[in-house]
């Protein structure tokens, strides 16, 4: 088996637990969940429409970090509390990809970390 490699980066939020930002296992990287912290501030962002913005920069930081763009995603799993924000998060998401578009679920759930509203993870193929 390949060696697992940290991969890790100030230009994103540190772990705020026993796990790292991004684990690169060959030429695939698992980025962590994201949510909505600005690195800079430490603070969660206001609103729908800025976390998810802010998730996608964190995710664009860590995939950097490990030599890649987000365009190197091939899966997303993307956490919502409420799915009637399904839209803003899919037009947000649009905004930060092309065509092939990685594959994706998203789920509704009861509560995220820091009463975040969107939380984002990714797997890359480098």
């Amino acid at each position: 088996m390949a060696e697992k490699q940290k991969i890790e980066t100030k230009s994103a939020p540190g772990a705020i637990g026993p796990y790292s930002q991004a684990i690169k296992l060959g030429n695939l990287v698992f980025i962590s969940g994201q949510v909505g912290f600005d690195p800079a501030s430490k603070e969660l962002v206001a609103g729908i429409e800025a976390q998810t913005r802010q998730v996608f920069a964190n995710l664009a930081a860590v995939a950097e970090a490990a030599g890649a763009t987000l365009q190197n995603a091939v899966k997303l799993t993307i956490y919502v509390n409420d799915l009637g924000n399904f839209q803003t998060v899919n037009e947000i998401m649009a905004q930060n990809f092309s065509e092939p578009y990685p594959a994706r679920a998203t789920i509704e759930v009861s509560k995220l970390p820091v009463d975040a509203l969107v939380e984002i993870d990714a797997i890359l193929a480098l």
